[in-house]
Protein backbone atom coordinates (compact mmCIF):
# COMPACT_ATOMS: atom_id res chain seq x y z
CA UNK A 1 0.00 0.00 0.00
CA UNK A 2 1.64 3.66 -0.86
CA UNK A 3 -0.10 6.98 -0.88
CA UNK A 4 0.37 9.91 -2.93
CA UNK A 5 -1.13 13.55 -2.82
CA UNK A 6 -3.71 14.27 -5.22
CA UNK A 7 -2.90 16.34 -7.91
CA UNK A 8 -5.89 18.02 -10.11
CA UNK A 9 -5.10 14.67 -13.12
CA UNK A 10 -6.58 12.69 -10.33
CA UNK A 11 -10.49 13.90 -11.03
CA UNK A 12 -11.35 10.78 -12.94
CA UNK A 13 -9.87 8.46 -10.54
CA UNK A 14 -11.61 10.35 -7.71
CA UNK A 15 -15.10 10.48 -9.48
CA UNK A 16 -14.42 6.29 -10.79
CA UNK A 17 -13.64 5.73 -7.05
CA UNK A 18 -16.66 7.57 -5.53
CA UNK A 19 -18.78 5.61 -8.16
CA UNK A 20 -17.51 2.30 -7.37
CA UNK A 21 -18.89 2.13 -3.80
CA UNK A 22 -22.19 0.46 -2.22
CA UNK A 23 -22.95 2.45 0.68
CA UNK A 24 -23.21 6.00 0.29
CA UNK A 25 -23.36 5.41 -3.15
CA UNK A 26 -23.97 8.75 -5.39
CA UNK A 27 -23.85 8.72 -9.13
CA UNK A 28 -22.22 11.52 -11.06
CA UNK A 29 -25.34 13.01 -11.62
CA UNK A 30 -26.42 12.93 -8.20
CA UNK A 31 -23.01 14.48 -7.09
CA UNK A 32 -23.44 17.58 -9.33
CA UNK A 33 -26.92 18.33 -8.45
CA UNK A 34 -25.17 18.25 -5.50
CA UNK A 35 -22.77 20.79 -6.60
CA UNK A 36 -19.74 18.46 -6.26
CA UNK A 37 -18.59 18.65 -9.84
CA UNK A 38 -15.12 18.23 -11.74
CA UNK A 39 -14.59 21.57 -12.14
CA UNK A 40 -15.65 22.48 -8.59
CA UNK A 41 -13.25 19.21 -7.12
CA UNK A 42 -10.43 21.00 -9.64
CA UNK A 43 -11.05 24.52 -7.56
CA UNK A 44 -11.28 22.97 -4.56
CA UNK A 45 -7.40 21.05 -5.25
CA UNK A 46 -6.44 25.06 -6.40
CA UNK A 47 -7.28 27.03 -3.38
CA UNK A 48 -8.12 25.51 0.32
CA UNK A 49 -8.19 21.48 -0.30
CA UNK A 50 -5.67 18.47 -0.36
CA UNK A 51 -6.12 15.35 -1.04
CA UNK A 52 -4.16 12.43 -1.10
CA UNK A 53 -4.91 8.95 -3.32
CA UNK A 54 -3.82 5.31 -1.84
CA UNK A 55 -2.62 2.45 -4.16
CA UNK A 56 -1.37 -0.61 -4.68
CA UNK A 57 1.07 -1.71 -7.52
CA UNK A 58 -2.33 -2.61 -9.58
CA UNK A 59 -4.82 -0.17 -8.74
CA UNK A 60 -5.93 3.08 -7.00
CA UNK A 61 -7.65 1.73 -4.00
CA UNK A 62 -9.23 5.18 -2.28
CA UNK A 63 -8.81 8.61 -1.46
CA UNK A 64 -9.54 11.69 0.94
CA UNK A 65 -9.74 15.00 0.52
CA UNK A 66 -9.74 17.98 3.29
CA UNK A 67 -10.03 21.45 3.71
CA UNK A 68 -8.03 23.91 5.44
CA UNK A 69 -10.53 24.66 8.02
CA UNK A 70 -10.71 21.01 9.63
CA UNK A 71 -12.97 19.53 7.66
CA UNK A 72 -12.31 15.87 5.69
CA UNK A 73 -14.74 16.50 2.41
CA UNK A 74 -14.49 12.71 1.25
CA UNK A 75 -12.88 9.29 2.45
CA UNK A 76 -14.14 6.52 -0.09
CA UNK A 77 -12.41 3.22 -0.84
CA UNK A 78 -13.16 0.88 -3.63
CA UNK A 79 -15.10 -2.54 -2.79
CA UNK A 80 -12.56 -4.49 -3.14
CA UNK A 81 -9.89 -2.75 -1.06
CA UNK A 82 -12.48 -2.61 1.83
CA UNK A 83 -11.09 -3.91 5.35
CA UNK A 84 -7.95 -4.48 4.04
CA UNK A 85 -6.06 -0.42 6.25
CA UNK A 86 -6.71 2.01 3.17
CA UNK A 87 -9.26 3.67 4.62
CA UNK A 88 -7.58 3.55 8.09
CA UNK A 89 -4.56 4.67 6.15
CA UNK A 90 -6.23 7.65 4.51
CA UNK A 91 -7.76 8.90 7.48
CA UNK A 92 -4.44 8.88 9.40
CA UNK A 93 -2.78 10.93 6.83
CA UNK A 94 -5.86 13.04 6.78
CA UNK A 95 -5.49 13.70 10.76
CA UNK A 96 -2.03 14.28 10.70
CA UNK A 97 -1.94 16.45 7.61
CA UNK A 98 -4.55 18.92 9.45
CA UNK A 99 -2.19 18.75 12.99
CA UNK A 100 0.42 20.09 10.58
CA UNK A 101 -1.56 23.34 9.77
CA UNK A 102 -2.57 23.80 13.56
CA UNK A 103 -5.82 22.26 13.40
CA UNK A 104 -7.47 21.18 16.52
CA UNK A 105 -10.80 19.83 16.04
CA UNK A 106 -11.18 17.62 12.79
CA UNK A 107 -15.25 16.98 11.46
CA UNK A 108 -16.67 15.07 9.47
CA UNK A 109 -20.29 14.23 7.52
CA UNK A 110 -21.71 10.87 6.40
CA UNK A 111 -24.97 9.42 6.27
CA UNK A 112 -27.27 8.78 9.25
CA UNK A 113 -27.81 4.96 8.12
CA UNK A 114 -26.37 3.60 11.23
CA UNK A 115 -25.73 0.28 9.49
CA UNK A 116 -23.05 1.52 7.35
CA UNK A 117 -19.42 0.51 7.88
CA UNK A 118 -18.51 4.01 8.19
CA UNK A 119 -19.66 4.51 11.65
CA UNK A 120 -18.20 1.40 13.36
CA UNK A 121 -14.95 2.47 10.94
CA UNK A 122 -14.66 6.20 12.63
CA UNK A 123 -16.08 5.45 16.07
CA UNK A 124 -12.60 2.85 16.01
CA UNK A 125 -10.35 5.67 14.64
CA UNK A 126 -11.74 7.82 17.94
CA UNK A 127 -14.24 10.28 16.47
CA UNK A 128 -17.54 10.83 18.32
CA UNK A 129 -20.65 11.81 16.40
CA UNK A 130 -22.02 14.53 17.71
CA UNK A 131 -25.16 16.60 15.96
CA UNK A 132 -27.67 15.36 12.87
CA UNK A 133 -27.17 17.33 10.13
CA UNK A 134 -29.67 18.12 6.67
CA UNK A 135 -29.67 16.24 4.33
CA UNK A 136 -29.57 12.96 6.67
CA UNK A 137 -26.59 12.85 7.60
CA UNK A 138 -24.88 13.33 10.94
CA UNK A 139 -21.31 14.97 12.08
CA UNK A 140 -18.52 12.46 13.47
CA UNK A 141 -15.61 15.02 14.82
CA UNK A 142 -12.01 14.51 17.18
CA UNK A 143 -9.97 16.28 18.88
CA UNK A 144 -6.34 16.25 17.14
CA UNK A 145 -4.63 18.80 18.97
Amino acid sequence: MKIRTMVTDDINTVFDIRGSVVENYLSTKELAELGFTPDLFKNMLLTDCVGWITYTDVADAGFVVVNTQGKILGLFVRPDFEGMGFGKALLKQAESWLYEQGIKEAWLATSNDFSTRAHKFYKNMGWTMSIKLPRNQVRYQKNIG
